[in-house]
C-alpha cells in the first residue's frame, strides 16, 4: 500500500493551496489508541472509526504493545474516514538501577518498569533486522509467559470441573490477533463461565472458586468490571495463576530508544501523574527531577492519559513540561475492556480546558509534520545525534498543521490514497 504522504505537495506548495484558510485553533484528537492488535475495548478497528466519526475527532493515533501489524488496516482505515493517522508503537522495559532501588516509574506495582513509547514512525514499520529479531524474542517470551500462565489457570479451572480447560490456540483464534495478554485470558475465563453455566449465580460461583473462595465484588452483568476483577485476583502479581516474567522479556530503555530511532519515531515518555488518592510515583513525584532524568535520555516528548488524572494537578504537570518545549500529546488507551469516549477528558469525565487541548493539539501537528518529512525521505524531529530538535518545536508544529489541514480538507481521500 502506497503511504499517502509520500505524495502530498512540498512543503511551499502546501502552503500555497490552503493560503486564505483560516485554520482553528485546535481540533479533537487523540494520540494514544490500543487496538485488538494487542488488547482493546474496541472488538474491530470498524468500530474505532465509527466512534471517531460520531464524536468529530480528526487525528487519531494507534499505539499498540509490541507490534504494528495493524498499521496497514489502520491507515485504510483512516483514509476511508477521512481521520488523520499517528503511527506509534509502545513498549515495556527496564530500568535495572531503580528495579534494585525500589523506584516505581510509570507502573504503580513494578519498581524499574517503565512504558515507553515511539511516536510518529516510518510506515510501513521497519525497525532494522537486528531490533526486529529483539522485538521477536520481546514478543516470544510475552507467549511464553502467558502459555505458563493458562497452564496455571487450568489448574484452578479442573479443581473445581475436571471437564474445563482453556487454550492458548483457542485463545489466540478467539479473542486475540498475534499475542495473547492478560486481558485475553480474563476475557477466556469470563466466557468460560458463561458458556458452561447459563445461570449467573453459578457462574460467580464458578469465578469464586478460582479465587479461593473469595467473594466477587462485580456485577456478572457488567462484563468488563468482571475480566477486570479477574485479571487483578488471579493473574497479577501474588494471583495463584500469576508467573513471573523472564527478564530477557525486557530491555533497558536506551534499547529501547534506539529501536524507535531506528524506526523513524520520536521517543516518548507515558506520565502516569497521580492517582485517585493523589499519590505518585518516586520517578514522577517531583517535575524538576524528571525532567532532568528524561533529558539525560535526551526524551523530549510525553503523553498522558488525563481519564486518570485530577484536571486541576494535570494543567499544572502539562504547563510546567510546555514551557520545558517538550511535545506533549494526550490520549485514551482503551486498554481495558471498558468503552469509554475517545473524546480525551480528565477524571471523572471532566473535560480537558482550551489551553489543555490547544498544547495536545500542537503535539499531534509535531508528530504529523515528522511523520510527512520522514515520508519525504528528510529529517524530522530527531536530530542525526538523537536529540530532538526542540528550537524547531514551533516551525514544525505549523507544518503539521498543514499537512492535516490538506488531509482534511483538500482531497478526496479513500482507501487507495490522495486523489
Amino acid at each position: 500500500m502506497n503511504y499517502f504522504l509520500k505524495d502530498f505537495p512540498e512543503p511551499e506548495e502546501l502552503k500555497r493551496k490552503l493560503a486564505g484558510i483560516n485554520f482553528p485553533e485546535y481540533r479533537e484528537a487523540n494520540g494514544h489508541i490500543h487496538t485488538p492488535f494487542s488488547f482493546s475495548a474496541f472488538p474491530d478497528l470498524d468500530t474505532v472509526f465509527r466512534s471517531a466519526v460520531n464524536e468529530n475527532i480528526a487525528v487519531l493515533g494507534i499505539n499498540d504493545f509490541f507490534v504494528t501489524d495493524g498499521y496497514e488496516p489502520f491507515c485504510q482505515g483512516a483514509l476511508k474516514n477521512r481521520i488523520f493517522p499517528l503511527f506509534n508503537i509502545e513498549f515495556i522495559g527496564l530500568l535495572k538501577d531503580s528495579q534494585k532501588n525500589g523506584v516505581r516509574i510509570n507502573d504503580p506495582n513494578n519498581p524499574g518498569r517503565i512504558y515507553f513509547s515511539g511516536k510518529g514512525l516510518d510506515y510501513p514499520f521497519n525497525p532494522g533486522f537486528f531490533n526486529r529479531i529483539r522485538i521477536n524474542r520481546i514478543k516470544y517470551e510475552s507467549q511464553v509467559q502467558m502459555k505458563a500462565m493458562i497452564a496455571r489457570l487450568n489448574d484452578l479451572v479442573r479443581a473445581y470441573n475436571p471437564n474445563l480447560s482453556i487454550t492458548y490456540k483457542i485463545i489466540k483464534a478467539k479473542y486475540a490477533h498475534e499475542l495473547v495478554r492478560e486481558r485475553h485470558l480474563a476475557k477466556a475465563i469470563r466466557h468460560l463461565a458463561e458458556d458452561t453455566y447459563p445461570d449467573q449465580d453459578k457462574q460467580l460461583q464458578f469465578i469464586e472458586s478460582l479465587y479461593g473462595g473469595k467473594k466477587s465484588r462485580a456485577d456478572s452483568g457488567n462484563p468488563a468490571a468482571l475480566e477486570n476483577e479477574i485479571r487483578s485476583n488471579l493473574l497479577k502479581k501474588g494471583g495463584p495463576a500469576f508467573v513471573e516474567e523472564n527478564e530477557s522479556s525486557f530491555l533497558p530503555v536506551t534499547s529501547l530508544i534506539k529501536i524507535i530511532l531506528r524506526s523513524g519515531g520520536i521517543p516518548c515518555y507515558p506520565v502516569l501523574l497521580d492517582d485517585p488518592a493523589g499519590n505518585y510515583t518516586e520517578f514522577e513525584r517531583n517535575p524538576e527531577k524528571l525532567h532532568r532524568s528524561l533529558t539525560s535520555l535526551k526524551v523530549g516528548c510525553i503523553e498522558l492519559m488525563p481519564g486518570r488524572n485530577d484536571l486541576a494537578i494535570l494543567r499544572e504537570f502539562v504547563e510546567y513540561f510546555d514551557s520545558k518545549d517538550y511535545i506533549i500529546t494526550f490520549g485514551t488507551e482503551h486498554n481495558t475492556p471498558e468503552m469509554a469516549p475517545l473524546t480525551v477528558s480528565s477524571r471523572n469525565l471532566v473535560p480537558l480546558d482550551q489551553e489543555l487541548k490547544e498544547i495536545g493539539w500542537e503535539g499531534v501537528c509535531i508528530i504529523a509534520g515528522h511523520q510527512y518529512l520522514r515520508a519525504k525521505g528528510r529529517q524530522g524531529y530527531i536530530l542525526n545525534d538523537g536529540n530532538p530538535s526542540k528550537s524547531q518545536k514551533k516551525q514544525l508544529a505549523s507544518l503539521g498543521q498543514m499537512v492535516i489541514e490538506y488531509f482534511l480538507q483538500n482531497h478526496s481521500v479513500n482507501e487507495k490514497g490522495v486523489k
